[in-house]
Parts: structure tokens; sequence; C-alpha cells
């Protein structure tokens, strides 16, 4: 397995996988679309000032979401039902895996690369996802922030993995669709790489060694 020169000449042989966003598809606009049927300027203003990102990331940081739903439903109180359905409907949120990229880990894994995956998730709403996909259990460990009370781009719960599965940095590639996220892990001596399709990504990691060159694959 050869060094490449973008990963500071190291040899990368063990690759961390964030979930939503790039194993899972995940999009409240999924649930809200039918909630909000015919009108997307009312489904957005609800997202962007009611349930939030800001406000979901409370949960994925282990808040609870009987606790975060009394919360706004103090402030809006006739939204009441709308609210709740973020945390009872979770599951129409997503609508399946990311195939392209399940398609890679299904590679790595025939390959015996070591995997493991760190995701910002809420406790309550990530059992049934472990369920729902198989591929989840193909790691070796998962780090779910909601359990751990800290959320990325927060190095603890890096630390965390690295300490919990003896994942070493410097010999690791970490996947994220958040380039903050990415950049991150990439101070603590990770190879990150922020997740935008999975044709860059299945490149990223043959430039790495972890996957066959498109010419080797196409020749084999």
């Amino acid at each position: 397995m050869a060094a490449d020169a973008r990963s500071g000449g190291k040899v990368r042989t063990t690759v961390v996988f964030d979930l939503g966003g790039v194993l899972i598809s995940w999009n409240p606009r999924n649930l809200y679309r039918k909630l909000f049927p015919g009108d997307d300027a009312a489904m957005e203003q609800f997202l962007g000032t009611i349930c939030t990102q800001d406000w979901n990331e409370r949960q994925d940081a282990g808040r609870s979401f009987a606790e975060a739903e009394a919360e706004l439903i103090a402030l809006h109180p006739s939204k009441a039902e709308l609210i709740r359905a973020f945390g009872s409907r979770f599951d129409e949120m997503i609508p399946g895996a990311l195939d392209d990229v399940v398609a890679i880990l299904a590679e790595l894994k025939q390959r015996r690369v070591p995997l493991f995956a760190l995701s910002n998730w809420s406790a309550e709403t990530f059992p049934p996802q472990r369920r729902r996909f198989p591929f989840l259990g193909w790691f070796e460990g998962i780090v779910v922030s909601g359990e751990e009370g800290v959320i990325k781009p927060d190095q603890r719960i890096f630390e965390r993995l690295v300490q919990r599965y003896r994942v070493r940095p410097e010999t690791a590639v970490f996947i994220d669709d958040n380039p903050g996220n990415a950049e991150a892990s990439a101070r603590l001596g990770f190879h990150g790489i922020h997740f935008t399709s999975a044709t860059a990504l299945r490149t990223e990691l043959a430039s790495l060694g972890l996957l066959p060159s498109a010419g080797h694959a196409a020749a084999s």
C-alpha cells in the first residue's frame, strides 16, 4: 500500500466514516414536505426559525427530544404537532442509504481495511438505524455523539474514537460531508476528506492505496 504525498507521506490503513450525508441520506425536508404540502416557503420558515439545525444539533449532543420539544412548544404552542414530528417521525427524513458509497464501504471491507464510524446523531434516533441498515454491522466500532454528549468538530469526540478503539490518526482517513469536521480531524493527524460524491471519494481512496486505481480495476 503506497503512501500519498497529500497524506504527509504516511501510509493510511484505516478508514473512519461519518454516517448522515455520507452513507445514509438524511434531510428533514423529506418529512416536512408532507406536513407542509405545496408550501415550501412555510416549510423553510419553520425549519429555519423553529426546528433549526442548531436546535437539532443539541439533540446530537445528548439533549433528549422530550426536553427539546418542551422548550420549543412553550415558545410556539400552535406548532406543537409539527415540533413533535421531528423526533417521532425521524425515520421519514431518511429515504435510504447512499448505495454508491455503501459499495465503496463493501470494497474496503472485502479488502480487510479496518472500518469505524463517527457520527453526530441523537442517542434516541440512532438505534433504529442499526436495525434498518445492516452495513452498520461492518464497522469495528461506532461513536455516536448523542451517547457521548459532545459533537464534531469538538476535538474530544475524535479523541474518544482514538482511545476507545485504538485508532491511530496518523494511519487513518476520516470522511465527512461537513468540511469543518474533515478539517478538525486533520488537525489531529487524520487524513481528512470532505465528502462531495462517491466518485470523488473513490478517486481519493485509490490515491491513498486503499482501493485499486481505475486503471487497475479495469485491467482486472
